[in-house]
């Protein structure tokens, strides 16, 4: 396999995740704050939700004063996410192609929540929220954590390859595990900085909803990890 393709993965049972993913550990205990903490105040500034799934970040954004752009490949998903946050401008679309609708230069951060992983080509998407943001903007993506990939599947740390796989709740997914070193290359390529990355720990306030989860995520690499990355200057798009 070469690729994942442009198939909307999450379609099928996107009405299933955005229930796991509301008040799920991983999601909402664990993702969801270290992404927040690296956006920082959002209030009055334009963010661009890339890969927005059912909406939860989109509405925590608006609801802290955000003017929200948010797309996703999956038509369900952007039905949801415009239920959850009427007041954002959202599309169905996909981040392998050029945000057309966008000028230079239009936005203060961009999102990109555990979406990295199902595009083909990441530098090109990279470049295009790169020629969207503002010099002082910011990029924040958070990703699988490859050493709890790599923990995972075995074989070479250091091959890029496309894992097909079942998750728990029987949902088929490929997408791309790569080392950390990849995804900082591919950052570099596209014309950014990494300004911080994070290897979050799950929030305190979460140990009493799963002890065992708790407990693997606050002593391992399993989970995932966050970057903030800012545009590089004088790199081209």
């Amino acid at each position: 396999m070469t690729g994942v393709g442009r198939e909307p993965q999450y379609e099928a049972f996107a009405d299933a995740f955005a229930e796991h993913a509301r008040d799920g550990f991983y999601n909402a205990h664990y993702d969801r704050p270290a992404c927040l903490s690296l956006l920082g105040d959002v209030a009055g500034r334009h963010v661009l939700d890339v890969g927005c799934g059912p909406g939860w970040y989109a509405a925590e954004l608006v609801s802290r004063g955000a003017r929200v752009s948010a797309f996703d490949l999956s038509p369900r998903m952007v039905e949801l996410t415009t239920a959850q946050a009427p007041d954002a401008d959202v599309r169905v679309h996909d981040a392998a192609e050029p945000l057309g609708w966008l000028p230079d230069g239009s936005v203060d951060l961009a999102l990109w929540a555990l979406g990295i992983e199902y595009v083909d080509d990441r530098v090109c998407a990279l470049r295009e929220l790169r020629r969207v943001l503002r010099p002082e903007g910011a990029l924040v993506l958070s990703r699988l954590h490859p050493t709890g990939d790599w923990l995972r599947h075995g074989g070479s740390y250091f091959t890029t390859r496309v894992i097909e796989e079942d998750w728990a709740a029987g949902w088929h997914l490929r997408y791309w595990l790569a080392p950390l070193e990849q995804t900082c290359e591919e950052l570099h390529e596209a014309g950014f900085l990494i300004e911080r990355l994070l290897e979050p720990r799950p929030a305190p306030t979460a140990e009493v909803l799963s002890p065992d989860a708790y407990a693997l995520l606050a002593g391992e690499p399993r989970g995932f990890l966050a970057i903030r990355a800012v545009p590089r200057p004088g790199a081209t798009t």
